[in-house]
Order: structure tokens, then sequence, then C-alpha cells
């Protein structure tokens, strides 16, 4: 009795031992690293749709972890903030300033805003003289507008926007109003506890309907009532002049609504019961209308039944119409795709899409345009004769575009060219868009309009110098008119002037931060440069960025970014604990999968959670090594997935410990989401890396059995994959440390993060050595300023103790701590 006695004091005492212990706090990492976040972020720039002027928008840093733990709802696909029925707060980066500058120079004009307001959803009237925002008013969120030539903001008299659905806010295309979904007057209510009326049953009658993962569905009976309840909302005019707002039909749940370029019509969806507890509200049972200004139905275009049964494929879809659109280029008139081939791409078809047309006043019947042999992607409007449709086929990486005669539909339409979209090297750029005067994004033809105006990156193995060329309608072959040169990369933002000499463009260099400037494509004058962004982040000055090729054994070829920290030398500071950070990608193509990645012409600098924030530290990071699993020839990459990742990563470890910056006995691994699925495979299934850190990860491959990134197959289809890829199937492999970070709300369809929960508790039921933190509040990536210095502090401290300081291992498979090569497991 007295043993017993003894061992329940005992057992009390510790049992107050833990009770008294104080919980985790958040940390701050090293210096310079707080001081560089707490940097106020750079301003965005939106550009008037005629080029002429540009609105700065200051914009909030990292928010606190406070602005997180206000209420939110999780509804249907969507997080919500229920007091101000906008987005939730962990879905939002708010605006806290705005001026207004022309693209001609001069300075800014400041617009003076309420103290402390913030704002969202800044969007310009077609004419260019307005700008529209939602100011967050605390329970409601309120329709202002800003005068671009006086610098004046007013709020209009409208009720409160409903900003549950993106989309909420667009002007009419003569500017005189905007088309709002306005909140239903519905008060915040915190929501008691309920008692279950009944269990809760979904069931299926022998229906075929495999789902991917999706997260923050519904769940329950009550979940279908908040939803009614917070993204019902109802559609109105909005006026300039203060009128009474013009409500359009009945309220019901609208998530999307436009007007007809002509402002005659709008185009609404609208979702309805029954509701479904395994996809998100755009695959709901959804009725699509056209209306006049009152309300009235002048066509019903589709009734679409609840899509939960869409095939696995990438290139399946749902049978009916979908991607309805108004025609940018013409008054009133309707455009759909529907598939010819039931949705599923691996039925035989000739035909794989159909796309259609409608005119106002849509009493004919609809007429083809144009039938695609792949799916339909996307198209670009021009004017009458010319209309550019992309349409692919993703097993293929295959883009084809095709010309079409709008006026003469039917047509077999003209292939302009044919590519692999993944060839960056040999990428002929898109179309130029430019507003017209109803604010439509139409194509920007050349002065002769025998060609249109494109842009792309320009990317080459010297690295990305992106261009303007002039591409021939009649045969889709381009000629290059202007490309940025080095030092720099200079993005074409605009062509301001209807001949497309003079460009709008975003220059930045290796040491100089983005900034705008106007520019003559002739370069006869000198450029005219608009605004003067500091640098964030000086103290990252003298770090050293640099290209580093080499290849793995089967001869694709690999790349990456090396930084080194400021004033490193090799010669007198020797070799460096090395970070990689990587994210594998599919391809189809080897020398496609080899091309550069070279961003040495590029302003770098670290923000939130980066990697690169571990040079301030005295590491060596290798960030984006290429990591490419390529299947050859219609071979799924994914069935030697583990194969070529170990290889990509020998060669990569390999490379820095020739070149001398590495010791081979301290690099390190890490990755995000698919980056912390291929960091724990390598730590399963090499000896190369002395820990990992792995962020908001999947690892079990089972609990995503209708696939996950690139992967199209089913689990039943092809169960080995599923296995092999698995890194918790060789838990017990896992000999290395391992740093588990995953935020507690992950809202990445795959990436629950009960993912990184059953993982951790394998691999500590297995005698691992991990550490597992979970970021209250936090979705896939981290916002909140707490959660990202604290995932810096970790990371750094995690790194210091088992790669900086970990003492020389001392026997490894294949000699993992020497010179030579590493065995695999």
């Amino acid at each position: 009795m007295k043993r017993v006695l003894i061992g329940l004091a005992t057992l009390l005492a510790l049992a107050g031992g833990v009770a008294a212990q104080e919980p985790p706090r958040y940390q701050i990492p090293p210096d310079p690293i707080a001081r560089i976040l707490d940097t106020p972020p750079q301003p965005l720039v939106a550009v008037s749709p005629d080029d002429r002027s540009m609105a700065l928008l200051g914009r909030s840093n990292l928010p606190p972890i406070a602005e997180l733990a206000q209420p939110s709802l999780r509804l249907a696909g969507y997080r919500i903030n229920p007091r101000n029925k906008g987005p939730a707060n962990s879905r939002v980066q708010w605006l806290t300033s705005l001026a207004f500058q022309g693209v001609d120079g001069g300075p800014a004009r400041t617009v003076t805003l309420p103290k402390d307001a913030r704002f969202t959803n800044p969007v310009w009237s077609p004419n260019g003289e307005h700008l529209a925002i939602l100011v967050d008013a605390g329970v409601n969120l309120d329709l202002w507008i800003a005068d671009r030539d006086t610098g004046r903001v007013r709020r209009l008299r409208a009720p409160a926007v409903n900003a549950t659905f993106p989309g909420a806010v667009s002007w009419l295309p003569d500017s005189s109003g905007l088309l709002v979904r306005l909140a239903m007057p519905v008060p915040f209510q915190p929501e008691a506890p309920e008692v279950p009326a009944g269990p809760v049953i979904q069931e299926n009658a022998g229906r075929t309907a495999p789902v991917r993962t999706y997260q923050d569905l519904l769940a329950s009976p009550k979940d279908e009532r908040l939803f009614e309840r917070y993204f019902t909302s109802q559609l109105a005019v909005v006026h300039l002049d203060n009128r009474v707002p013009r409500r359009i039909g009945e309220p019901g749940l609208i998530w999307e609504s436009s007007v007809s370029p002509d402002g005659r019509f709008v185009l609404q969806t609208r979702a309805k019961r029954p509701f479904s507890y395994v996809v998100p509200a755009r695959l709901f049972p959804t009725e699509i209308t056209v209306t006049d200004l009152n309300g009235r139905v002048i066509r019903r275009v589709a009734d679409l039944p609840l899509r939960d049964d869409v095939p696995p494929p990438f290139d399946a879809v749902a049978p009916g119409p979908r991607d309805v659109q108004w025609r940018s280029d013409a008054p009133a008139t309707l455009v759909w795709a529907e598939a010819q081939d039931g949705g599923d791409p691996r039925r035989p078809a000739p035909v794989r899409d159909r796309l259609f047309t409608q005119a106002a006043p849509f009493s004919a019947a609809p007429q083809v345009l144009v039938d695609l042999p792949e799916r339909y992607n996307n198209i670009e409007w021009g004017r009458g004769d010319f209309a550019l449709v992309y349409s692919g086929t993703y097993n293929t990486r295959n883009e084809t575009r095709t010309a079409v005669n709008p006026s003469q539909p039917g047509g077999p339409g003209r292939v302009l060219l044919r590519r692999n979209y993944q060839d960056r090297y040999n990428d002929p750029g898109a179309p130029i868009l430019r507003a017209n005067a109803q604010g439509r994004r139409v194509i920007h033809f050349t002065p002769d309009g025998q060609g249109l105006f494109t842009t792309a990156q320009g990317s080459s193995a010297e690295g990305d110098f992106p261009f303007v060329a002039r591409m021939s309608l009649a045969d889709g072959k381009s000629e290059r008119l202007w490309q940025a040169k080095a030092p720099a990369y200079e993005t074409v933002v605009a062509l301001v002037d209807d001949a497309g000499r003079q460009m709008l463009t975003l220059r930045e260099t290796r040491t100089d931060p983005g900034n705008y400037f106007l520019r003559d494509r002739s370069g006869d004058a000198q450029p005219l440069q608009l605004t003067r962004f500091p640098d964030p982040a000086p103290q990252f000055v003298g770090v050293t960025q640099r290209l580093i090729t080499y290849s793995r054994p089967d001869g694709v070829k690999l790349n990456g970014t090396l930084y080194l920290p400021a004033g490193y030398d090799a010669a007198r500071d020797g070799r460096l604990p090395l970070v990689m950070w990587a994210y594998p990608a599919e391809f189809t193509d080897p020398a496609v999968a080899g091309q550069v990645n070279n961003r040495t012409n590029r302003f770098v600098r670290p923000a939130g959670a980066s990697h690169l924030f571990l040079v301030t530290q005295g590491y060596a990071v290798l960030d984006n090594p290429t990591m490419p699993i390529v299947g050859v020839n219609g071979a799924e990459p994914n069935d030697t997935y583990v194969e070529q990742l170990r290889a990509n990563a020998q060669a990569a470890v390999d490379e820095v410990v020739r070149l001398g910056v590495a010791d081979r006995d301290k690099i390190a691994i890490g990755g995000h989401s698919y980056g912390a699925f291929m960091t724990a495979n390598l730590l399963a299934h090499t000896d190369l890396f002395r820990t990992g850190v792995a962020r908001s990860g999947a690892y079990n491959r089972t609990l995503t059995p209708f696939g996950f990134q690139a992967e199209q197959r089913t689990y039943w289809e092809a169960p080995e994959t599923y296995t092999v890829m698995s890194p918790f199937t060789h838990v017990t492999k896992i000999k290395e440390p391992i740093l588990l970070i995953h935020g507690e709300a992950d809202d990445n369809s795959g990436t629950f993060p009960v993912q990184s929960e059953r993982f951790y508790a394998a691999l500590k039921g297995q005698g691992a050595t991990v550490r597992y933190v979970v970021l209250p509040l936090e979705a896939h990536g981290y916002r909140a300023r707490e959660s990202v210095m604290h995932t810096l502090w970790e990371t750094v401290r995690w790194l210091d103790q088992h790669v900086r300081n970990a003492p020389p291992r001392t026997s490894m498979a294949g000699g993992g701590g020497l010179e030579g090569a590493v065995a695999p497991r």
C-alpha cells in the first residue's frame, strides 16, 4: 500500500508540474530578420483601362494574429468574415493608402482617406476617371468612389456590399454606376451550440462519383443555413449620383454577375439547393440566366445539376454549358463551351469541345463558333473578324491557338501555332490586351491590322529578358520589336499608344528594386522614371547570387540559384552549411525539363517566411534546385518518382560540394507543400541530408485517392505508385531529424493538417527525431506576423542544432559523409 501511495503522490506531483508549465509562446527570429519583416511593403500599382493613370495602393504589412482570430466561417469552399460579409481576414491583404499618378510623369496626387481606413477590391471605371473601393466599416463593407482628377473620395449612399463571393463590384460600361451585390440586412450573430436533431447521412446508390479532396466544405444542416444566410445577396445597380439603387431580380446565392458590353443585360450565375457535403459551391446545382436590368429573365442559358461526378483526369469537365461569358467586342453576345465527349477525355472523340455563340435578343438558336479537337481553355476577343481560341491536352502539355472569325461562325478555324506550354524558351508570348470604350479587354492589333502585339518572359539560358513582338494574323509567325537588355529585367505593363511605340514598363536589376518607367521602344529617348520605390531590405545588399548548372546521370540538365552571405570569401571562410529549398515538377520532354530558370537579373529580397532569410544567418542557400520528374513517350512520370528525385538531389549535392561552398556533411533539404512531400521522401530514400524542414505537406497519398499534384490516376488505378511515393510508408527509413510545420487551418486541397499530425505520430512511434509545430489559425500559407516570425525562429534554431552545430556523422550508407557518392537506401 505504501508503494501505491508513493506512486500516486509522484504521479500527482508530475501532473501538477505539467499543469504549471508555461504554454509555448511565439518567438522572434534573430536579427536582421525581424527588422526586414517589419519594413512596410512596397505599394501595389493598378493601371487605368486607358493606360494613362496609375493607382498607387499602399498595403498593410503582416497582420497580427489577433486579426486572424476574429470570427470567420468556412463554408462551401470559402472562408468569410461574418461581421462584414467579405473574405475572412486570413484571405485579404488590406490596402491602407491611395494616390493617383499619370504615366506622363509629375507628382502623385494623394487621396485623403478617413483616419485608419482600410479597403480592398480597387476597380477602375472604364473611362479611367474613378476608382471604386470597398472600405471596411467593421460590420459592413461600404462602397466608396475616389476621383482621379480631384483626389477626393466619397461614400456612395448604398447598402453594404456582400463580397463573400468574388467579383461583387463591377462597373457599368458607360462608367455611370456599378453592378453590385448588396448584403442582406442580416446582422452577425455568434452561433450558439446546437443540439443535433439526428445524424448526418450521405448515400450513394451505385453512381460513379469520384471527388478530389476539398477543404472547408459544408458538413451539416447548420452549415447549410449559415451558407444561405451569409452568402445570399441582392443584385443592384448603384449610380454615382446617389440615386436609389436599382434592384435586379430576387436575392439569391449569386456567385457570378456581369453586365453586357452595351449595358442592357446582366449575366447571372446562381447556386441553389440541394447542396453537397463533398464539393464546393461552384459545383452545386447552378442556374445561369440573362436578365434585363429589371430582373426579368430573357434567356435561361443552363440549369446544371450537382457536379460531383467529374472524372479524375485533369482535362475532364462537367457536361453542359460552361465558361459562359459575354463577347468583349460585341454589344450583347453570349459565348460558352460544351464538351462533346461527355466531359471525359478518356473517351475517343474527334471533337472534344464545341464553342457556341448567341446574340441578343437570344431568340435565334445558338450558333457553333468552332469545333475543337482538344479541351477549350480560353478565348481572347479582338474584332468582328478575329478572335484567338486556346485549347490543349494536359497529357502531352500541348497548347493550340486557333484563329476564328466570329462574323462567320461554324468555320474550322485556322491553327496559328501549337506548342508545349512548358517550353519557356520558345514561348511566342500572349496577346497584349487593351480596354475598349466599354472597359472590356480586347486584343491590341498593329496599326496595319495585319498583326497583334504579344509579350512574353523572353526566357533563355542567359536569363529572362521580356519582349514585345508582332505576331502575324496570317501565319502566326512572330517578329520581336523590343526586348529588355542586361542587366535589367523589364516587363511590359501596357502599350500606351495605338502604334505600340510608347510602353509602360516595370524595370528591375539585381541591385535596383522594381519601378515603373515610360519608354519609347525605339530607344531614342531616355526612359522616364515614374516611381521611386526604395529597397525594402537593404540588409540583403552584398548577398551574392549566381546560377549554377549541372546534369544528372541520364543527361537531364538541372540548375539552381546559389545565394551566399554578404562578405563571404571562399578562401577565408571555407565551406558553409547549406540549405536546399525545392519543389518538384512533372514534364513530358527532357529538353524542356532542362531549361534554365536564370534569375540573376532579378531584384530578390526575402519576405514572409522565405527560406532566403537563412542567408542572413550565415547559411548558403541553393534556391529552387530543379527537381524534374519526366515521363517520356506517354510514360507516367510518377512511376519513377523516387528514382528521379534521388538522382536530382544527388546531382545538386555533388555540384555544391564540387564548387567548394558546401560541406557534404552539413546540407539540409526543405520545402513547402509538394516541396515538403519531396523533403520527407528524400530523407526516406537517401542519406544526402542532415535534416529536413517540411512545411504544410502531405505525406500519405492514400488520403488523396482521386489524384494529387500532377497525378491523374486514382489510387486503385496505380496503387503501387501511391504507396511508393508516400513517405508515410517509409517512416522506418527516416533516420535524420525532421521539422514539420503546418497551419492549423490549412485550406489547400490535399494538405489537410491531419497529414502532418499522422506523419508525426508515425515518426514518433518509430523513434525518429522530429518536431511538429502547428500554427494556430493559419492556412496553407502563413500570414500573421507572429506565425511568420515563429516559423523562421523554428527554422533557424532547428538548422543550427542539426546542421551548423551537428557533430560529424560517423558512418553512412555508401560513405555519405565523404566526398564520394551517396548510395540510396
